[in-house]
């Protein structure tokens, strides 16, 4: 029998058994592919397929109500009962903000001598290390802001989005015997029960958790096996309560900021925590196979509900490297801004078609595999565009490239961005100054942050309701300009611009 083997992060190899290589048949002493021989008659009959798809099909429904059931006691975000928790523990609360003032003020104050001193870009790598150090000492509320930070070029320095980008999956792990420990009060089961081979070491650490892969025991599938860091509700609730106070504070007294910072922080919060539920988190990843998987290009990896829970999330292995790795990927004959046109054209069907997108497409979250193709992985975090709002933000693409302005006028009506006793007759003029100007822009010239200053700057002029435009534009920013930020980054890169 041929068989194979694996190589763990941590060194250690263990066999994939015949699962993974192809069956064969020998016959008259050749070896001869099962593929070749097979013959029609040998087929089972279509009713008997139809019945055994059938068949696997409640049993995967079955298996997903018992993660359901094992996950009922899931936490779901509620600014009333973190009021409640935290608004009794002063000391602990006071504690967590010296902390927080201390690290980012420290920090601050470190460029602001350096832009004193004049060394400013001298010192642009040592303090892109500070800062990717900083958030992951300050912990995962602070992480997932770094990894929103490093996919955007037209924010961060290139020395900061590689740093910062380490934050996607490179993170400092959680001791292996809790992880463990986890998996088998989750599951309800023994590991040798589940797996007949587990990497000693995980394979990756993110923000909310750590990856092992492993080998079922029933199948001889390879998985990855998201394990949830402990105590990691806690401390993403003590931060929110801590953001959502900054909120009312500058809802109350900052006079220049019309927006309701608290509802923006609400609704980050919310999608924050609907990724501590990993069984949610497979039924995002099932959703978005089913509408968009129908692409070659495309991967999304299958779940395994049998040993999913809310803590703990078993799904398919996915081969590849990461889509910010230009090196592996043309080592491998593949074009990165291929992938990448790839992700732009999948992120425009789920914000425009479908509605239903991955809302944090960072690069750790992104594999170019050996085929060619662009997996997607952890779906903890989602968000939908209404159909209406998906009609309206198509429409204003196309007054913008007929430079009807008055028409995009009455669009911020449909798209709730202005009541309808407002007029929009004074917003056309400076609509037009700006998109005049935008749309003669070279590509070089045309980025994300020259969009955003001057659409905010006619934003700000008029009486657009800010919290649903900053939502929008939140939700797109982590999606397609994702992907566009990393588009520009490599063709720049590939022309030696940078």
């Amino acid at each position: 029998m041929v068989t194979m083997s694996l190589v763990s992060a941590g060194g250690h190899r263990f066999p994939t058994g015949p699962c993974l290589t192809p069956t064969v048949r020998r016959r008259g002493g050749r070896v001869r592919a099962a593929l070749v021989e097979a013959r029609p008659k040998a087929m089972p009959p279509l009713r008997d397929i139809t019945l055994a798809k059938a068949g696997d099909r409640v049993d995967d429904l079955q298996a997903e109500a018992r993660a359901m059931a094992r996950a009922a006691n899931a936490s779901t975000y509620s600014p009333e009962l973190l009021a409640l928790k935290y608004g009794s523990k002063p000391i602990k609360v006071l504690r967590r903000t010296l902390n927080i003032l201390i690290a980012l003020g420290s920090f601050g104050l470190e460029l602001w001598l350096d832009q004193r001193n004049g060394v400013f870009d001298q010192n642009k790598r040592r303090r892109a290390i500070e800062l990717r150090k900083i958030f992951t000492q300050l912990g995962p509320t602070f992480v997932k802001l770094g990894q929103g930070l490093s996919t955007r070029p037209d924010i961060c320095p290139s020395e900061y989005l590689e740093e910062l980008s380490e934050l996607q999956d490179a993170l400092p792990t959680f001791a292996d015997a809790e992880a463990l420990s986890c998996i088998e009060e989750e599951l309800g089961l023994p590991l040798d029960a589940i797996f007949s081979s587990m990497s000693p070491s995980p394979i990756a650490a993110a923000s909310l958790g750590q990856v092992y892969k492993a080998k079922l025991k029933h199948s001889g599938q390879i998985v990855a096996v998201k394990v949830q860091r402990p105590g990691i509700e806690e401390a993403i609730g003590l931060d929110f309560y801590l953001i959502r106070g900054l909120g009312n504070f500058v809802n109350k007294y900052v006079d220049i900021i019309t927006s309701d910072v608290v509802a923006l922080i609400d609704e980050f919060g919310r999608r924050v925590y609907q990724e501590l539920n990993y069984v949610q988190e497979g039924q995002n990843a099932r959703r978005f196979k089913k509408l968009y998987a129908d692409r070659e290009d495309i991967l999304v990896p299958d779940i395994y509900w049998k040993y999913t829970s809310g803590k703990v999330l078993t799904m398919e292995w996915v081969d590849g490297v990461k889509l910010n790795d230009q090196d592996a990927i043309e080592r491998q004959g593949l074009k990165v801004l291929d992938l990448v046109n790839t992700g732009i054209q999948c992120s425009l069907r789920q914000l425009l078609e479908y509605g239903y997108f991955h809302a944090d497409p960072h690069p750790g979250n992104l594999l170019a595999t050996p085929e060619g193709k662009l997996a997607f992985l952890d779906f903890g975090m989602m968000s939908e565009t209404p159909e209406a709002a998906r009609s309206a933000i198509i429409g204003h693409v196309v007054h913008m490239v007929n430079r009807d302005y008055e028409a995009m006028a009455r669009d911020y009506y449909v798209l709730d961005f202005l009541s309808c006793d407002v007029d929009v007759s004074p917003i056309v003029p400076a609509l037009q100054n700006f998109f005049d100007d935008a749309l003669n822009y070279t590509v070089s010239e045309l980025n994300f942050k020259t969009l955003v200053d001057g659409l905010g700057a006619v934003f700000y002029q008029y009486p657009f309701n800010g919290e649903l435009i900053l939502v929008l534009l939140l939700s797109f920013d982590a999606n397609a300009v994702g992907f566009l930020g990393l588009y520009i980054y490599y063709g720049l890169k590939s022309m030696d611009l940078i």
